[in-house]
């Protein structure tokens, strides 16, 4: 493998791989460098759909295998009214996010890979909240560790200007059919780094103990604070590309672009460990 670290506090690119049927040797490596890293972009893969799945299994159970985030229809027409249940969510994801924290459990990570990209814009970012929270000073470090806040996708949907999908909605409805809003820490433990992360982002709200305004304030304002140089990058993808990423450590986000081109983007998600990534009792 050739690896090349990232001009931030993470990440790096790995060429000279082969995704597909790496021997247990070579995954074992690639596991304890994504854990070095928490994100791993591999250029020209141009991976499959069975292929990518087979991959993201070597990581941990899934919490799905394989999901198109595109703004082009089966038929190959272009999704572009605001009106679209699926533009709703590509939207949406514009605002920095970890996976699945509206779920009971966690996210672990993800693989993306990019099949078809526009001309220009549509990248995808990714922040570092490991070293978000080692850049803090003691004063705010103090007040945060023994916050937590409610997480909800219905929440960061209704915040970004969508409403809740309509029961006829042909958006899958990950997510949107969650009753309740699950409670994490905004400090936790990485369950095999060790370090302290931030769990933040869009469907972050609602801070026990203190008011809608000063929940909104400070969780507004850690954002501001952890995205920013060197905590983060911005990935301009090329057709073939896939990034695995560790959800438990990294926020991300989409980038904006002509929605007349087309984008399809494939997302395969690895299952969190409940007793490590399961919300707070209620």
């Amino acid at each position: 493998m050739d690896i090349e670290p990232l001009d931030a506090s993470f990440g790096a690119i790995v060429r000279d791989i082969t995704l597909a049927g790496l021997n247990e040797d070579a995954f074992g490596s690639l596991y304890n460098l994504w854990l070095e890293y928490g994100l791993l972009v591999f250029p020209g893969q141009h991976l499959d759909n069975d292929s990518q799945i087979a991959f993201t299994k070597r990581f941990g159970e899934l919490e799905f295998d394989i999901f198109e985030l595109s703004n082009v229809r089966d038929d190959g027409s272009i999704r572009e009214g605001s009106d679209d249940d699926m533009v709703k969510i590509i939207k949406g994801n514009m605002g920095w996010h970890h996976d699945s924290t509206y779920m009971p459990v966690q996210a672990k990570g993800a693989v993306f890979r990019a099949d078809v990209v526009p001309s220009e814009g549509g990248e995808t970012g990714w922040a570092d909240m490991s070293a978000a929270f080692e850049a803090m000073n003691d004063k705010m470090r103090d007040r945060v560790e023994g916050l937590s806040a409610h997480h909800s996708l219905i929440y960061s949907q209704l915040k970004a200007g969508f409403s809740q999908k309509d029961e006829d909605s042909e958006y899958m409805g990950y997510g949107l059919d969650q009753e309740g809003a699950p409670l994490r820490p905004l400090v936790k433990v990485h369950p095999e780094t060790g370090r302290k992360t931030l769990t933040i982002g869009r469907h972050a709200h609602a801070i026990p103990g203190l008011s809608e305004s000063e929940s909104n304030d400070l969780l507004d304002e850690l954002v501001e604070f952890a995205c920013q140089p060197p905590r983060v990058y911005h990935h301009k993808w090329t057709a073939g590309d896939a990034v695995l990423w560790d959800n438990r450590c990294l926020m991300h986000r989409a980038c904006p672009w002509n929605m007349k081109e087309r984008r399809i983007m494939l997302h395969s998600r690895i299952a969190g460990d409940p007793k490590t990534e399961g919300a707070l009792a209620a």
